[in-house]
């Protein structure tokens, strides 16, 4: 069983009252530990069912008097480094644990972490279900959803599983910036491209903290990589496993199809998953499955019977021969740019939202390609103006202002054999909760 750093001291404070935030609140109580957990929202506006009644709550408070009380802190990872609390824990010499450390220091079954900027929900799920395929008992969790803490709860998963489960979680660059001793038995990177620049301010700071999901492991662990990923060294001491197209891939597509070990593995055409961005998403989960000893009959079972996730170019509907396709996870320019490629029809895409601080100008030859020849672009939310700047003269634009004028106008437009397409290169935030809510809306507006 793997040994994990102890936790330092308490009292706690836990900052950020969203998912992971609760989970890491009921963790801690149940633990034994006090805990008063902070957030910025007003009262009324927080969602609170995971927590104990026992654990004392500020709502609407930047949370820096709270200091006073405690010996350590757990940030929430959506709560930035620059907030005035975790500011002032840091200049105090209060020890920062981000919910993930946390959840990991207390559970004790070996993990995948899965992170990359585009395709890490698909990977995480996918290697679930490669595991589900061998028998060996999974609990998927992170950044897709189920909040790693509550693995570790009393009378949870990790209370009713042995050693040999493993816990297969996705890992955002919010999530990893908070680790300090982190380290998973495997860590799988799918790519490195350009997002959250509003968050970390630099590209070069986003992809530090994806690094950091390598920096600790030791010589027994895995660590798989694209061969072609920008990065001379990925940090940490772990056994590097490369996937791609060269002879020392050791997971390798050659001529239509994936190579394990010397050894066909399968055709790209039974992958259940489609599209190209998806074939290196399907390589990078069988590397580190097999890398780890799953049985190869089920990693080839997995492939061929994994068909994808909601929210990730998921047809929702047909209308008089025009396909709607939510791809509401697109959430930056790259996801989008996948997005657009995956069509061969002309594409109304539905872009904007709350913006990142990217630059757009790099979806303009695929909107052109794309949608400039018999589809259109609709523009919603905060981003509408500064997607029109980009992308005007690449094909037709259309200020809609919301999603469901922007599906009623693409379906007015929209021609049988076209489809339309919400693939927005920007977060939710400005008009949803989150991007599945989106999604939801998309789909609602869809099937209307």
């Amino acid at each position: 069983m793997p040994n994990r750093p102890p936790l330092p001291p308490g009292p706690f404070l836990v900052v950020g009252l969203a998912r992971s935030g609760q989970a890491a609140a009921a963790l801690l109580h149940a633990r034994g530990e006090e805990v008063i957990a902070t957030d910025g929202a007003a009262a009324e506006r927080l969602r609170a069912s995971l927590l104990p009644p026992e654990v004392e709550v500020h709502a609407g408070v930047d949370g820096v008097a709270l200091l006073e009380r405690v010996r350590a802190v757990v940030k929430s990872p959506g709560v930035p480094q620059e907030a005035p609390v975790i500011a002032a824990a840091r200049a105090r010499g209060i020890p920062i644990l981000g919910e993930l450390e946390l959840a990991w220091r207390c559970t004790p079954n070996e993990v995948i972490a899965v992170t990359g900027t585009n395709g890490k929900t698909t990977t995480t799920e996918l290697l679930g279900h490669l595991h589900r395929e061998a028998g060996v008992p999974v609990a998927v969790v992170g950044n897709v959803g189920t909040a790693y803490s509550s693995l570790a709860l009393p009378g949870g998963w990790a209370d009713a599983h042995d050693a040999s489960a493993v816990v297969v979680c996705e890992c955002s660059s919010f999530q990893l910036e908070d680790t300090s001793a982190f380290a998973p038995e495997a860590a799988v990177i799918l790519n490195l491209d350009s997002d959250h620049l509003d968050r970390h301010g630099s590209v070069e700071a986003y992809h530090r903290a994806k690094l950091k999901v390598f920096a600790n492991q030791g010589n027994d662990d895995i660590a798989v990589a694209p061969e072609d990923l920008d990065v001379p060294d990925l940090g940490g001491c772990a056994r590097r496993v490369p996937t791609g197209e060269s002879p020392e891939a050791e997971l390798a597509l050659r001529a239509g199809t994936l190579w394990w070990d010397s050894e066909p593995l399968v055709r790209v055409e039974e992958l259940a998953l489609r599209g190209p961005h998806n074939v290196r998403n399907a390589m990078a989960a069988a590397a580190v499955a097999l890398a780890r000893g799953l049985d190869v009959d089920a990693v080839r079972a997995g492939l061929k019977t994994f068909a994808g996730v909601p929210h990730r170019l998921e047809a929702v509907a047909e209308r008089d021969g025009v396909t709607y396709v939510n791809d509401s996870k697109a959430t930056n320019v790259a996801a989008a740019l996948v997005g657009l490629a995956s069509f061969e029809a002309p594409v109304h895409a539905i872009l904007g939202g709350r913006g990142k601080g990217e630059d757009y100008a790099p979806l303009r030859p695929a909107v052109a390609q794309h949608c400039g020849q018999g589809g259109a672009v609709y523009l919603i939310g905060e981003e509408a103006a500064a997607l029109h700047d980009a992308l005007e003269g690449a094909a037709p634009l259309y200020d809609c202002g919301d999603l469901t004028t922007a599906v009623q106008r693409a379906r007015v437009n929209a021609q049988p054999g076209h489809a339309v397409l919400l693939s927005p290169a920007c977060a939710s935030y400005d008009q949803f909760e989150n991007f599945e809510a989106r999604g939801e809306a998309f789909r609602e507006a869809a099937r209307m």
